[in-house]
């Protein structure tokens, strides 16, 4: 491992911005950006995958494959990442910073504490909801509606109990009511530090968020409360992007975590700006599948950041595919060409969708030990047939080596390749009307139907004049459908929409899809409990 300061030495960031935490990991001063901001931007890559699967497709992995394959054949390109939510790291999925050789270090601290971040948000998440609290029991002056509260507190834990609470038990002055938790990566305040440009527009966009509804009907915003500041000096270190290394020693940035299936999955454009200020390709990735996380990344993060991504990067593996075409978990590593072929189904559609963005597609195929010769002439013959530039990536066990030819396909398509990105929907659209066309052009839905509270509360956000902002789809990622057990690409399904949510500050909506949950359960076997028997 290096010196965090020779890190930034590579990363072309000068001693005097680097604030240590340790000698493994470092935040980058945003008075950085003062020195950067004459500079060009740097070209934006985009790391993607199929739908996920058990299998495993390995999007981080492959982010880090890159990163490290681009600099082995000279390039200086730098690496965002989201932060790992301790949820999944003690629950199904497990760590989030990559795989074998492909890997960002110090791992470990990477996926707990790290530098503080989720700590910060969820105290600022749960500053706003005592003092709502507070604000009821001490006179209630905004005449705040116990029975109308938006904001949620958080806790950064898969969670179920939280799902359903019951507050303000025993108190004389405050009737008890039912509460839930979100997850932190699922709160809006997450998505705030993502979306901000800057400190000064994370504040300004903490004072728009509506928390609530007042016995009028009408809206009570943050910037009522007059918590703004407490919350920036909660916040205050947590804008600073934080600074770490591959196992390869090449510069990654890490800030900002948000999920993809039920916030908008993308690390903070703080940190991803920055980036583009100090290489000429920047290499990120967003969460779970191409139909949540490229979706939102392309149609919310690039439109409020002003981003032009320049290629897309689609992750797929042999025995995710395989998966796809309807053969058993246990059975993945036998071969099975006719199954692959199935599976491909999915592949194709998720680049069907991208390129409606104008974007162009490398497919990475991750490779595995089981991957046969067979599987793989019939994955090259497939790719070849539709004219879609390929790589095979093994650097989970060959480490930088192993991502040279991603690296190679990667370069050759941005220095030949024309980018004419265009976001999916007019934002000026009605908001069922941009519900529609995510669910029937990138799920491909036959129908969306809407619950009568979801009808009321895109009526109510309408009339409030939140109809002209981007929208967020919270669904499975298991699946294109809102049922996460149909696999690989159906078509004639129906999306149900039960419920809509605002995220003001944010700015943008959030429909809620067949039994999503904003705060996740553990497995029956947690990583947790892996852990123990690890030992």
């Amino acid at each position: 491992m290096l010196d965090i300061y020779q890190i930034a030495e590579k990363a072309n960031i000068k001693k005097e911005y680097v604030i240590p935490y340790g000698l493994d990991k470092a935040k980058i001063d945003l008075r950085i950006n003062e020195e950067l901001k004459d500079k060009p931007d740097g070209k934006l890559v985009l790391v993607t995958a199929i739908t996920p699967t058990k299998a495993g497709e390995g999007k981080t992995t492959t982010s880090i494959a890159l990163q490290d394959g681009l600099r082995e054949i000279g390039v200086n390109s730098m690496l965002c990442l989201r932060e790992p939510s301790l949820g999944p790291v003690f629950g199904l999925k497990g760590g989030a910073t990559g795989g074998g050789k492909a890997s960002v270090i110090p791992s470990e601290d990477i996926n707990l504490h790290f530098t503080g971040d989720m700590h910060a948000l969820t105290s600022s998440i749960n500053l706003i909801a005592a003092v709502i609290d507070n604000h009821i029991f001490q006179g209630n002056e905004l005449r705040i509606d116990p029975e109308r509260i938006l904001w949620k507190r958080a806790l950064d834990m898969n969670d179920r109990a939280l799902r359903n609470v019951t507050v303000s038990q025993g108190e004389k002055k405050c009737a008890p009511r039912k509460e839930e938790f979100v997850i932190t990566v699922a709160s809006e305040m997450m998505a705030v530090l993502c979306l901000a440009k800057n400190p000064e527009d994370f504040i300004n966009r903490v004072k728009n968020i509506m928390v609530a509804y007042n016995f009028d009907g009408n809206p009570v915003y943050l910037r009522e409360l007059k918590i703004s500041n407490a919350i920036y000096k909660l916040m205050k270190n947590a804008f600073n992007p934080n600074l770490v290394q591959t196992l390869e020693g090449n510069p990654c940035l890490i800030h900002g975590g948000p999920f993809a299936n039920i916030a908008h999955g993308c690390n903070s454009l703080i940190a991803t700006k920055m980036a583009l200020k100090l290489a000429p390709i920047v290499v990120t990735e967003a969460g779970f599948g191409a139909d949540l996380g490229a979706e939102k990344f392309l149609d919310i993060k690039c439109r409020i950041g002003g981003l032009k991504p320049n290629a897309v990067v689609m992750v797929a593996t042999i025995r995710a595919l395989k998966l796809h075409g309807g053969v058993d978990f246990d059975d993945l590593a036998l071969e099975n060409v006719e199954a692959l072929k199935v599976g491909l189904a999915n592949l194709k559609r998720h680049l069907e969708n991208i390129s409606k963005y104008g974007v162009p597609v490398v497919i990475c195929i991750n490779h595995f030990e089981s991957d046969t010769e067979k599987e793989t002439d019939a994955l090259k013959e497939f790719c070849e047939k539709h004219n879609y530039k390929y790589a095979f990536c093994d650097s989970f066990s060959r480490g930088a080596k192993g991502g040279v030819a991603l690296a190679k396909e990667v370069l050759n398509t941005l220095e030949k390749e024309e980018c004419h990105y265009r976001p999916l929907y007019d934002l000026n659209l009605p908001i069922k009307e941009k519900i529609e066309i995510i669910c029937k052009e990138i799920y491909r839905a036959k129908e969306v139907v809407y619950s009568d509270d979801a009808e009321e509360q895109i009526k109510a956000f309408s009339n409030l004049g939140y109809d002209k902002t981007p929208i967020c789809i919270a669904k499975t990622p298991l699946s294109f459908t809102d049922n996460p057990k149909v696999l690989n690409a159906p078509d004639d399904f129906v999306v149900t929409i039960r419920e809509v949510r605002l995220s003001s500050g944010a700015g943008f909506i959030v429909p809620l899809t067949g039994s999503i949950m904003t705060m996740p359960g553990l497995p029956k076997v947690p990583a947790a409990v892996k852990m123990e028997e690890e030992k």
